[in-house]
């Protein structure tokens, strides 16, 4: 390959990388966090739907199969945008769906004994995708800035833009870490600790929680700062946070769908 090839191709797996919410590494935190928690009953019934794989192999599945056609449908499902002139209330809803109604769609589907196999794995794996995305801050972001792509910053002097900054640009400054690194670091909380994270949590909840740090995010992080070390700081233990109770509430949801002993944080409204 001749250098000219090796430039295209380092630019178009950048370009690809900074696409991924969270990062492949923060997903595969939040969804590996979340194994650590689940019960008996549940690690048998989510190793059966994705016939043996673990949830860590899937983790990052979804960002890819939503650019196929097959799981075009879903390409909106990853977020939910609230411009700075609405509430989370307020903001107008997409016809093609946004990630608090798809994980609520999940959900059902999980729960239907009249559904199959087939559909319901695919549930489990956008699932376990959807609780990493709905706790990346920038996933409640302004639709104006399409979630801070267009929200123009630099890192280090590098020109970037917000929501590339809190996919991975953050996590990885903050802690050059391994997933199985990050969640040995973490998930370190007293069970007590760990309901107070999850106790009456859903989707919406969860959604509108995120979109106030992202408000925050906004207002420190006008258009054209340059982040350096002071934000990173500042924003690493949000980040921490975010990650698990990410895989917190997976596991908790998860634990709520598959094990009928299990009393967990989950409630559907």
């Amino acid at each position: 390959m001749d250098l000219r090839n090796l430039i295209l191709g380092g630019f178009i797996l950048t370009s690809v990388a900074s696409a991924y919410p969270w990062g492949q590494k923060g997903h595969d935190t939040v969804v590996f966090i979340a194994e650590n928690h689940l019960t008996e009953a549940t690690k048998q019934a989510v190793d059966s739907l994705l016939d043996g794989k673990s949830m860590v192999y899937f983790a990052n599945w979804l960002d890819n199969a939503s650019h196929t056609p097959e799981y075009a449908y879903s390409k909106t499902w990853h977020y939910k945008n609230i411009d700075a002139d609405q509430s989370f209330e307020t903001a107008p809803l997409l016809e093609t769906g946004d990630i608090v109604r798809a994980i609520d769609e999940q959900i059902e589907i999980l729960q239907n004994p009249l559904k199959g196999k087939d559909e319901k794995q695919l549930s489990l794996k956008m699932l376990i995708h959807f609780l990493g995305d709905i706790h990346q801050p920038m996933h409640l972001g302004h639709a104006s800035d399409l979630g801070g792509n267009r929200h123009h910053v630099k890192y280090f002097g590098r020109d970037t833009n917000l929501h590339s900054v809190w996919d991975s640009s953050l996590p990885e400054s903050a802690h050059k870490w391994s997933y199985t690194e990050w969640q040995q670091q973490l998930d370190r909380l007293s069970e007590e600790d760990q309901m107070t994270l999850i106790y009456n949590g859903n989707s919406s909840k969860w959604a509108e929680e995120t979109f106030e740090i992202c408000k925050k995010v906004y207002e420190t992080t006008p258009e054209g700062t340059n982040i350096s070390y002071d934000y990173i700081a500042e924003w690493t233990p949000v980040i921490e946070m975010q990650f698990l109770k990410g895989g917190l509430r997976l596991a908790d949801l998860l634990n709520v769908i598959f094990d009928s002993e299990y009393q967990g944080g989950y409630k559907s409204k």
